[in-house]
This record gives structure tokens, sequence and C-alpha cells, in this order.
């Protein structure tokens, strides 16, 4: 079957030419849409099986990270969202697009778009824009679409200003492990969850990626988009070798899925 992907763009999206890339590497048919074309109903959510929100500064961050985008979704798009989720389709937030879903209550709900949220991504400890490469493990986690059979550390990188994940409270944070909807975290170079600067934001237990409770939506700050060939690693003419790029098998999963359960 043809699997096809749609890119949401809007005002201030920067990183959707790479997750484009990364999509059509993995094998699915992809389109560029900016979100004023599925409020016009010029495009309908109905024909895609995967959704991707892509990094960048959508609306400029005003107010916060991806608060704006996911108003838009939450008000504008929420009877289409629901009816994806319930499809049993996909949903991938990277970096601002992480700052969307949760935003906009998509990953700490129930599973159907519920507006719920106890969760959010806030400025970073060390108060400045971190831009570099970190060192990020794919927990023993069955139940996230993307990461499945995933295994070991990945090395990608980070770009963010509001990247620091904080619950409301003890027992969300409770709730998200019980669930196994933390997918991965910050580690040092041994693999061991980190602090600053291994950890690039003080994200609380260095979580850096969530999924929602079927494991069909996945929200994470690293952008694997920029290391999907062996050439994209900053060290890749001093010895590393790889047959693809680190974070490609993300996109390779969520293709799979789509051909083998819709």
């Amino acid at each position: 079957m043809k699997v096809k992907t749609c890119i949401l763009r809007a005002a201030g999206t920067n990183c959707d030419l790479e997750t484009d890339h990364a999509f059509q590497l993995a094998g699915s048919e992809t389109e560029l849409v900016h979100i004023n074309r599925l409020k016009r109903k010029e495009r309908d959510l109905a024909n895609y099986h995967i959704l991707v929100i892509p990094g960048g500064f959508t609306y400029g961050d005003d107010i916060a990270g991806g608060k704006i985008l996911a108003n838009e979704l939450k008000y504008n798009l929420q009877e289409s969202i629901r009816e994806f989720i319930d499809d049993g389709k996909l949903i991938l937030g990277i970096c601002n697009g992480f700052q969307v879903l949760v935003k906009a209550g998509l990953l700490s709900g129930d599973g159907k778009g519920r507006e719920v949220q106890r969760i959010t991504l806030t400025w970073n400890d060390s108060a400045k824009f971190e831009d570099r490469w970190i060192y990020l493990k794919i927990l023993d986690n069955k139940r996230c679409v993307f990461t499945r059979g995933m295994e070991g550390l990945l090395y990608i990188p980070v770009a963010h200003a509001e990247g620091k994940f904080v619950t409301s409270n003890d027992d969300a944070m409770r709730q998200l492990w019980a669930n196994n909807q933390v997918v991965c975290q910050y580690v040092d170079p041994q693999g061991a969850p980190a602090e600053y600067p291994w950890n690039p934001n003080g994200s609380m237990d260095a979580i850096a990626g969530i999924c929602d409770r079927t494991g069909r939506i996945f929200g994470l700050m690293p952008h694997p988009e920029r290391h999907i060939h062996p050439t994209n690693h900053p060290r890749w003419t001093r010895g590393f070798r790889s047959r693809q790029g680190e974070g490609l098998q993300i996109f390779k999963n969520a293709v799979d899925f789509v051909k083998h359960n819709l």
C-alpha cells in the first residue's frame, strides 16, 4: 500500500524539508500542508496515514513555544484530529512539534485526543538556546510504535530554548512511568540518565520524549531528521561508520506500522 504522510506547516516552521526527506527515505509519499489549507478544508486529514508536526518556531513562539499552533489544532481541527486518532493513525511531533502536541493535550490525555494537559515544556535551565549533539537512550518500551525494536544510544542534535520537560505534580510523572509512556531519556556517553550538559535543558527524569497511551502519538525534543545519513554525523570522517543515520529508523518504523496495520 501507499503510505501518505502529511507534514504540517505554519508560519515559522523551518524543519519541514528535512522531515519530508526523512519520510521519503523511509518509503512514504509526503505532502507539505499549511495549516490554513486544513482549516479551509482544501486538504483533509482523513487522506493521510501519518501526521507530522516538524520543528521550528511557529508564530515566533509568541506566548510560549508551540502554543498558538496547539490552539489551532484544539479549536479549529479538533474533530479531524480525533477522527484521525480513532482510525488508528500516527502522529509525530519533533521539537516545536513536541511542544505543540503537549500544549494541545495530545500526549497526556486518554488516547482519544482529549484536552488534558498535565505536562509542559518550558525554558531551559541554562536560560539559553541549546544547539548541539546529545546522546539519547531508547528505553525498553514496546508501547511506542516509532521506537519498537530500537536499542542502545542514539547520537542526534537538539536545538531549542524551551525544552525542559516538567509535570504538573508527582502523580502525573508516576502515571507516565506506570503507563510506559516515557520513550527516551537524555544520557551521558555511558548511557546513564544525565544532568547538564548531557541533559541540555534540565528535564525532569532526563525525559526527552514520550508517547500517548496508545503508543501511536510520539513527541520528542531532539531532531532525528537531522541524522538520517551517515554523513550527517559530526565525526563521520573520524571513524564513525553506519549503514544509515541513527534517526532514520524512527521514520521507517512509522511507515512499516502503517503498511502492516492500516
